[in-house]
């Protein structure tokens, strides 16, 4: 069933200990695609500059993805972010953040887009993600992703959306954040309080926690011995996770689980290379076969 993304599209720049690189390609709605379209066709709306590389969206058109809502602003130059990892890849410093066209964007749904039965908001503007769902017609299950820079300086208008949305996914920092709250069962079953029926804390190396009405799980992440850049980590677990729930066509209690640990797959893959490096060299049957060695990995007593 067709899904639709709406959210960044840049060119990073991302320095680790063990090597640098330049312009590579970004942005959370591309790794969020990238890592659905191994489940079902995605619509992804976002917009670039005049010096966006047509070979980038070639590469995401041979996948399932539609590019038809990439909007090409003339005069304007595309997203850039460059970021800085430390030894031990969990701490992260931004070096630089050029808004550049993502500053203006205003997306416009085409009729499909507006059809579209499941939505991811990729991270972005409060103001932005409310504007996309008064487009939208018939959603059956309706994401957003944000982050800590909105709930400091647009927290009246994320509390607005949190009340029109089915599901949150936020990392535990956001989390404590948003609530105020340092124990995180706690901070999730708050955050849904807020209007979400589940929410998602992504703890990168330790896994996510899932929070809903009637029930409240941890999953581990996935034991990846080499990781070379934990850029788009997030944006491919919930590419994961909502592209698993869009070819299911449900989100029941089973399927979300199951959801989650595609997620964490999809996670574990990117997260092993710079930019979509990994997920180009895999397929399905790579990430059903992490799966089956995830699930072995969380069998105890005989079952």
């Amino acid at each position: 069933m067709p899904l639709l993304v709406v959210g960044s599209i840049a060119l990073d720049s991302v320095h680790t200990p063990q090597a640098e690189h330049e312009d590579l390609l970004g942005g959370s709605a591309v790794y969020f695609s990238y890592a659905a379209s191994f489940f079902t066709p995605v619509q992804l709306v976002g917009a670039v500059g005049e010096d966006w590389p047509a070979e980038h969206t070639e590469l995401l058109r041979t996948r399932q993805i539609d590019t038809s809502g990439m909007q090409v602003v003339p005069g304007e130059a595309t997203f850039r972010w460059r970021g800085r990892y430390e030894v031990d890849m969990n701490q992260r410093e931004t070096l630089e953040v050029q808004l550049n066209v993502l500053d203006r964007f205003d997306p416009v749904l085409s009729e499909s887009a507006q059809r579209c039965p499941f939505i991811f908001l990729a991270n972005g503007a409060p103001r932005l993600q409310r504007r996309v769902l008064d487009q939208v017609r018939g959603s059956r299950l309706v994401v957003a992703d944000t982050m800590d820079l909105w709930i400091r300086t647009t927290h009246d208008d994320l509390l607005e959306l949190l009340k029109r949305i089915d599901g949150l996914v936020l990392n535990d920092s956001e989390a404590k954040l948003l609530t105020g709250e340092e124990n995180l069962v706690r901070a999730g079953h708050q955050v849904r309080q807020m209007g979400p029926k589940f929410v998602v804390i992504k703890k990168g190396e330790h896994g996510a926690m899932f929070f809903s009405e009637y029930e409240t799980y941890v999953l581990p992440a996935y034991p990846t011995e080499q990781v070379v850049d934990p850029t788009g980590a997030g944006d491919s677990f919930a590419g994961g996770m909502m592209g698993y729930l869009a070819e299911q066509e449900r989100f029941d209690a089973e399927s979300l689980k199951k959801a989650m640990a595609y997620g964490i797959l999809a996670a574990s893959f990117t997260v092993e290379d710079f930019s979509l490096n990994r997920l180009r060299q895999i397929d399905r049957n790579d990430l059903d076969l992490r799966l089956e060695r995830y699930r072995q990995m969380l069998r105890f007593d005989g079952q």
